[in-house]
């Protein structure tokens, strides 16, 4: 087991490979109530709390369906009826689209609650758990309503990854490879030699992976937890990334379209950081190696260059997208005219 320390409006845990359970049940005797919400698709893994708290489950729909505003309707109306106060506490079990509903549920149900967030899928153990982004999506946009509202504690659990098909799992790992990219080459030398189908359920290959990754965004939010400057760097592959999610109508999974977002970022970043052309091709092999896709439909960028600019990172009229210059060191880049990204997505465009 290993503890890692964020520190955010308040310092909280990330406690990594202890049995969810009975941490989760060692985390609770302060409180009256309990509301755990989860997807629909994980109720048969959902077992009986035992706590002496009263406790409510809430199941939420699949997918990008969590994060809707009908959805965050009825969670309030559930908490409501069920009689919810500021001293009671939310427990989100799922992958990021159930961290990031309960959160900022939790966030908004009277101006914010205590949330403990248990991670299911590994895009929700190494990036939507951590940080304390909370949000539902728009009509217009992905996350564009939301919250920071740091949980109280994060639990993963390694053992949750068995649940996964290898589809979800490769898309998870696609942020794994964004954390390397950003910060911490190991991780890159450490996903050189994996492969998918012999080290799926490699635990402790992909517990090495989570800490690393996890101490990353640590590091990172821990320095600048509102997103004023330095915790930009996480958004690296996520400009377009989020417009291809989007564009798909969530037929891509979050991983799949920020790994397409991240060979455009590469491209980007060769003609205007100077990243090496060697570089951009180890983002290549990496994520293709997985059975991640690195192109995108040549006819959909006039729609992706709108969805781009009305993401939370645009400022203005103005485009911002995050570039490296080697591996580890991030800088941004902004300015650019439509035509000169259109030129950069040809690179990827099939």
């Amino acid at each position: 087991m290993s503890v890692i320390k964020v520190t955010s409006e308040h310092q909280y845990d990330v406690v990594i490979g202890k049995p969810w359970l009975s941490e989760l049940i060692t985390s609770l005797p302060d409180y009256s109530r309990v509301a755990i919400f989860f997807s629909e698709n994980q109720r048969k893994y959902i077992p009986e709390v035992s706590t002496p708290a009263e406790v409510h489950y809430f199941p939420l729909p699949d997918g990008e369906g969590a994060k809707s505003s009908q959805t965050l309707l009825k969670m309030w109306d559930w908490m409501g009826a069920a009689g919810f106060t500021r001293s009671d506490v939310v427990i989100a079990v799922g992958g990021g689209t159930i961290t990031d509903a309960a959160g900022f549920l939790s966030a908004t149900w009277m101006r914010g609650i205590d949330w403990i967030a248990v991670p299911t899928t590994l895009a929700g153990m190494v990036d939507a758990s951590v940080g304390g982004k909370t949000g539902i999506n728009s009509e217009y946009g992905k996350n564009l309503i939301g919250a920071f509202h740091s949980p109280r504690k994060v639990i993963i659990d390694p053992e949750w990854l068995r649940t996964l098909p290898a589809r979800d799992l490769a898309a998870g790992l696609a942020e794994v490879i964004k954390t390397g990219f950003i910060s911490d080459a190991s991780i890159l030398d450490l996903m050189k030699e994996f492969h998918l189908d012999r080290d799926r359920e490699n635990l402790e290959l992909l517990t090495q992976l989570i800490e690393k990754s996890v101490s990353v965004k640590a590091q990172v939010v821990s320095t600048d937890f509102r997103e004023s400057f330095e915790r930009e760097i996480l958004n690296y592959g996520h400009t377009l990334g989020h417009a291809i999610e989007r564009h798909s109508r969530y037929a891509l999974r979050h991983g799949e379209a920020i790994s397409i977002g991240l060979v455009f970022a590469a491209h980007l970043s060769s003609i205007h950081c100077s990243l090496s052309s060697d570089v951009v091709q180890q983002h290549i092999d990496l994520l293709s190696k997985i059975g991640l896709p690195t192109s995108y439909d040549r006819e959909a960028f006039a729609q992706l260059h709108a969805l781009m600019s009305i993401d939370k990172k645009s400022r203005g009229n103005s485009l911002r997208f995050v570039g490296l210059s080697e591996v580890g060191k991030t800088q941004r880049i902004e300015g650019l005219k439509m035509e000169d990204i259109a030129l950069v997505y040809e690179k990827i465009a099939k």
